[in-house]
């Protein structure tokens, strides 16, 4: 079961090492197709919760987001 554990990983490091996408062009994907990042903070003193706190953030583009208004006709 090892080897195939590093057959595996093996090609991903393969996969990776051969790619050409820059960041650009990895962030730019992102941003079309949208992300969500969501994470939790919890402080607390001597075994007690006192402070959830809930993060949320939606990252895309703009037109994604934003209703498409239709052509406007021009004021004669």
């Amino acid at each position: 079961m090892s080897t195939t554990r590093t057959t595996r990983e093996d090609d991903s490091l393969e996969i990776l090492d051969s790619s050409d996408v820059s960041l650009l062009d990895t962030v730019d994907n992102l941003l079309n197709r949208g992300v969500v990042l969501k994470g939790e903070v919890v402080i607390g003193l001597a075994g007690i919760d006192l402070i959830y706190l809930e993060l949320s953030a939606i990252l895309c583009a703009a037109d994604r987001i934003l209703p498409k208004e239709p052509p406007r006709e021009p004021d004669e």
